[in-house]
C-alpha cells in the first residue's frame, strides 16, 4: 500500500476560522491579519513554534453562519508581511486533511483543539478505473483553462500525479461553491473526492454549453436580411469614400468582382464556389491578408478560358503536308497525328464529341535520343492541327505541388503548371508538350511523376482538381506530347498511360533533307548571310553528316553548318574570301578542319581495328542513340600463371555473365568448331570493352564475345564490314534483344555493310527504313555457328594469332 499523506500522532493547533471560504491541502492562500481570529490564530502558532521546529502550524476550519467544520486542513504560516493593499497579511499552505476532536488549552488568545490526521492511502499501481478518472478529470480542466484563457496553468494540471492532489487542487476553482468545497474537504477518500471534483467540473462545463449556445442562437436569431441591408450600405459609403478619396470615377471600379464572376462564362460548380469566395471577401477587412489571398484566387478562375476552344483543322492532307514540311522523317508520329484527326474528324461529324463527359484527347510519349525533334514536333502538331501550343519543362522537377499546385493555406500558393499552361494557352484544348519526362526526380515533397498520373490519364482527367483551385478542371480534350530520352527512368505506371511512339534517329538522306531545307537557311540568316552568298553541295552536307558528325540526331550537325558559315563571313570580312561561295566537299577540311569519324571501311587495312584477331564489332543502344562498339580479346602468356577471366571496361553484371557463357560456350564445344581451346585452362582470358569511362551492361553483345574469343583462338580476322548484336546461350542459341532499328541506324553511319541479327528479331526490319535496308545485308540467324560462318574471315587472310 502506498500512502499520500501519512500522519496518525494527534495534534494541538490553533484554529484559525474561515468565513464562508474553504482551504484544501495543496493550496497557498494570502489571510488579512487585520481579522482578530486570523491575528490570534498565526501569533498563537507563532508563539508555539520551537526555534528550529519547523514553521508555525494553524489549523484552517471552515465557518459557516457561526457553525464550525468538522474537518479542518493543517496550515503552515510560509510568510508575514504586507498585502498589496498595504494591509498587515500572512501567507498560508494548506497540508493535510485533520478531522477536528476536542477543545484544549494553548498559549495567545487562539482557541486550541486537538486534532488527529486523515490517513489517505491507494493501491499501488493504481487501478485502470483510477487512471481512466485521472485523464477524464485532467482533460475536462484543460478543457475549461483554455476556455478561461489560462494557458500557464494547464501545465501546472497536467504535472499532478497524486489522485488525491489532483482532486484538491479544484479547490481553486471560482464555480465552486463553499458547501460544494466543504464536502470536498470531508471526503477522505482520494478516488471518491477525485471523482466527485470531475462530476463537479462535468456539471459546470455542461451549464457553460448549454449557456454558449443559448447565447449563439439569439445572436443568430437577429434579422439576416436587415443586418446585411445595414452592412452593404456602410460597405457601399466606403467605398464612395475611396473612389472620391483617388478621384476614380464611379463607374470605374475594378473590384467589383461579383459582378465580375456573375458575368464570365463559367461552369456551374465553379460559379458557386466563386460566389463563396466572394461572399467572403466581401466581409472581410480591407487589412486582412485573407483579401488579397481571395482576389489572387478569383483572378485566377476569371483568367481561365474555361469555355474556350479552338476549332480543329479537318483537312487532314493539309495538316500531313504541315508536318512533311516541318520535319522530315518521324513517319511513326506524323501518320499517329494524322490518324487522330481523322478519327475526331468522324466522330464530330456523328455528333460524339464528348461521351460520358469526356472528349477525344490524347496523350503521346515521344521517346528517342537528344537532338532528333521531339520538342520542336510539338509545335509543328499543334500548328498542323490549329491548335495553340504551350510546352512545360519538367526537367530537374522535385515538388509534387509543381504539378497539383500548391494549397492556399500557404503564402504565395500558385496553381500548378498544368493550370498555368491551360491559362497560357487561353483554351482548353491546346497542345501541352510534357518536356523531358523522364528527368522528373522526387525528394521530402513527394513525387511528381506520382501527381502526373492522374494527368495523363484519359479515364481520369476530366475531373482534374488542382491543389489551389479545388475545383474540377477538364483536361481530357488536350493533347498531351511527353518527351523523354530514356524509357527506363519512367515509371511503369506513368508509362502504361501513354502511348508510346519511338523516335530512333535519322538516316543519312534525312539529316541531308533536313540540313538542306531547314538547318542551313536558319544558319544563313543568324550569320548575317543571304540565302545566294554561301551555297553548300548535297556532297559537302553528306561527308559532313557522314564523317564529321556521327549522332542521331541533327544538333552537332547544325554547330557544324554554324561554325562553317561563321568561318565564310570571317574570311569575308578580313577580305580572304570573295562572295558568293560555294563549299565543295574538298572544302571542308580548309575551312572546319578534318573529319572526326572516319568508317573503318575507308581506313588503311592495317590500321583498321579489326586487323588482328580477337576483335569484333558489335552493336549498342545508349542515350543518345545506337552506336557502334569494339570488343577486344587476348590471351595471357602461360608462363605468368594469371588463369581466369578478366574483364575490363566498367561493365555491368548483366554483361560480365554473358562474357562467361561465351568462354563456357567455346570451352564446352571447342572440338566441334576446330577451335584450339585445350590451352584455356592454363592461360588467362582478358576481355576489353574501350570508351572503359563509359558504363556498359546488357545481354546483347554475346555474340560479339563469343566471335572476338573465337578469332582469337582460331587465328583468323573478324571481317571489317561485319557488326552484330544478339544475347548468346550455353548451347550456342542466338536470343533477340532489343534497339533493333537503332543499332542499324548506327551501323549505316559507321559504313559497315553486314549485320547479323537473330533470326527472332527479323520482324523487327519493318520498322527500319527502306534505303537503309537496301545497303545493309541483314543475316537472321539462330545459332553461334552462322555467326562464325558469317563473321570470320578464311584462315588463308589470318596474320597470326595474337597472344
Amino acid at each position: 500500500m502506498a500512502s499520500e499523506s501519512m500522519a496518525s500522532a494527534p495534534l494541538t493547533l490553533p484554529v484559525l476560522p474561515l468565513d464562508d471560504e474553504v482551504v484544501l491541502p495543496g493550496m497557498v492562500v494570502p489571510l488579512d491579519l487585520s481579522d482578530n481570529d486570523v491575528r490570534a490564530a498565526v501569533e498563537a502558532a507563532q508563539a508555539a513554534a520551537r526555534p528550529g521546529g519547523g514553521k508555525p502550524r494553524v489549523l484552517l476550519v471552515p465557518r459557516v453562519d457561526g457553525t464550525y467544520a468538522a474537518t479542518g486542513v493543517l496550515g503552515t504560516v510560509e510568510q508575514v508581511g504586507r498585502l498589496s493593499d498595504g494591509d498587515p497579511g500572512a501567507l498560508v499552505r494548506g497540508r493535510d486533511r485533520v478531522r477536528i476532536g476536542a477543545g484544549t488549552t494553548g498559549p495567545g488568545a487562539a482557541l486550541w483543539v486537538e486534532g488527529t490526521a486523515v490517513e489517505e492511502t491507494l493501491p499501488d499501481p493504481l487501478p485502470g478505473s483510477v487512471t481512466e478518472l485521472v485523464k477524464e478529470y485532467k482533460a475536462l480542466a484543460t478543457t475549461w483553462l483554455k476556455k478561461r484563457g489560462a494557458w500557464q496553468v494547464v501545465d501546472r494540471v497536467q504535472q499532478i500525479d497524486g489522485v488525491g492532489a489532483l482532486a484538491d487542487n479544484s479547490g481553486y476553482s471560482p464555480f465552486l461553491t463553499v458547501a460544494q468545497r466543504i464536502e470536498l474537504l470531508e471526503t477522505a477518500d482520494p478516488v471518491a473526492r477525485l471523482r466527485l471534483a470531475t462530476a463537479q467540473l462535468r456539471e459546470h462545463l455542461a451549464e457553460q454549453d448549454v449557456a454558449e449556445t443559448i447565447a449563439k442562437d439569439v445572436q443568430e436569431g437577429v434579422d439576416k436580411q436587415q443586418r446585411e441591408f445595414l452592412l452593404r450600405r456602410q460597405l457601399e459609403a466606403v467605398r464612395k469614400e475611396l473612389r472620391d478619396l483617388n478621384g476614380e470615377a464611379e463607374g470605374d471600379e475594378s473590384d467589383d468582382y461579383r459582378a465580375r464572376v456573375e458575368a464570365a462564362d463559367l461552369p456551374e460548380k465553379v460559379r458557386e464556389a466563386a460566389l463563396k469566395e466572394v461572399e467572403k471577401l466581401e466581409r472581410s477587412s480591407d487589412q486582412s491578408p485573407e483579401g488579397s489571398w481571395i482576389r489572387t484566387w478569383l483572378d485566377t478562375i476569371l483568367e481561365l478560358p474555361w469555355n474556350e476552344r479552338t476549332e480543329d483543322r479537318y483537312d487532314i492532307r493539309g495538316a500531313r503536308a504541315v508536318l512533311d514540311a516541318e520535319h522530315a522523317g518521324l513517319d511513326d508520329v506524323k501518320e499517329r497525328i494524322t490518324e487522330y484527326l481523322a478519327v475526331r474528324k468522324r466522330r464530330a461529324d456523328r455528333g460524339l464529341g464528348v461521351v460520358g463527359g469526356r472528349r477525344g484527347g490524347a496523350v503521346l510519349a515521344l521517346v528517342g535520343p537528344p537532338g532528333v525533334g521531339k520538342t520542336s514536333l510539338g509545335e509543328s502538331v499543334a500548328h498542323a492541327m490549329g491548335r495553340e501550343f504551350v510546352r512545360v519543362a519538367l526537367g530537374g522537377v522535385r515538388d509534387e505541388a509543381e504539378i497539383r499546385g500548391h494549397r492556399r493555406t500557404y503564402v504565395g500558393a500558385l496553381p500548378g503548371r498544368i493550370v498555368r499552361a491551360v491559362k497560357e494557352a487561353g483554351s482548353m484544348n491546346p497542345v501541352v508538350l510534357l518536356d523531358e519526362i523522364d528527368k522528373v526526380g522526387s525528394d521530402f515533397r513527394g513525387d511528381p511523376a506520382a501527381a502526373l498520373l492522374e494527368v495523363l490519364d484519359p479515364a481520369q482527367n476530366h475531373t482534374f482538381r488542382d491543389h489551389y483551385l479545388e475545383v474540377e478542371l477538364d483536361l481530357s480534350d488536350v493533347v498531351f506530347l511527353a518527351t523523354a530520352n530514356v524509357l527506363e527512368s519512367i515509371p511503369e505506371a506513368l508509362l502504361d498511360r501513354m502511348e508510346l511512339v519511338r523516335l530512333d534517329g535519322y538516316t543519312e538522306d534525312e539529316k541531308v533533307v533536313i540540313a538542306r531545307d531547314h538547318l542551313l537557311p536558319r544558319q544563313l540568316e543568324r550569320a548575317g548571310l543571304e540565302p545566294g552568298e554561301v551555297v553548300l553541295e548535297e556532297a559537302s552536307l553528306r561527308k559532313l553528316a557522314g564523317e564529321y558528325t556521327r549522332e542521331a540526331g541533327v544538333r552537332t550537325l547544325e554547330r557544324s553548318i554554324s561554325r562553317l558559315l561563321r568561318k565564310v563571313a570571317a574570311q569575308h570580312e578580313l577580305g580572304d574570301r570573295a562572295l558568293p561561295f560555294t563549299v565543295r566537299p574538298e572544302d571542308l577540311r580548309e575551312l572546319i578542319g578534318r573529319p572526326h569519324h572516319v568508317p573503318e571501311s575507308a581506313q588503311d587495312p592495317a590500321e583498321r581495328r579489326t586487323a588482328v584477331p580477337g576483335v569484333a564489332t558489335g552493336l549498342a543502344v545508349t542515350g543518345a542513340g545506337g552506336d557502334v562498339l569494339f570488343v577486344e580479346a587476348s590471351l595471357a602468356d602461360p608462363e605468368t600463371g594469371a588463369a581466369g577471366l578478366t574483364l575490363t571496361g566498367q561493365l555491368g553484371d548483366v554483361m560480365k555473365e554473358s562474357a562467361r557463357i561465351a568462354l563456357s560456350f567455346l570451352r564446352s564445344h571447342g572440338a566441334e568448331l576446330e577451335l584450339p581451346v585445350t590451352g584455356l585452362k592454363d592461360r588467362g582470358v582478358h576481355i576489353h570493352f574501350p570508351a572503359g569511362a563509359v558504363p556498359k551492361d546488357g545481354p546483347s553483345a554475346g555474340i560479339t564475345m563469343t566471335t572476338a574469343l573465337a578469332s582469337l583462338l582460331s587465328g583468323r580476322l573478324v571481317r571489317t564490314d561485319v557488326a552484330m548484336t544478339g544475347e548468346v546461350s550455353l548451347t550456342g542459341r542466338v536470343l533477340p534483344i532489343g534497339g533493333v532499328k537503332q543499332k542499324l541506324l548506327a551501323a549505316h553511319r559507321a559504313g559497315i555493310t553486314t549485320v547479323v541479327i537473330p533470326k527472332r528479331n527479323e520482324a523487327d526490319l519493318d520498322d527500319v527504313p527502306a534505303e537503309i535496308l537496301e545497303k545493309l545485308e541483314v543475316h537472321p540467324v539462330t545459332d553461334v555457328r552462322q555467326v562464325l560462318e558469317i563473321a570470320l574471315a578464311p584462315a588463308e587472310v589470318s596474320v597470326g594469332v595474337a597472344a
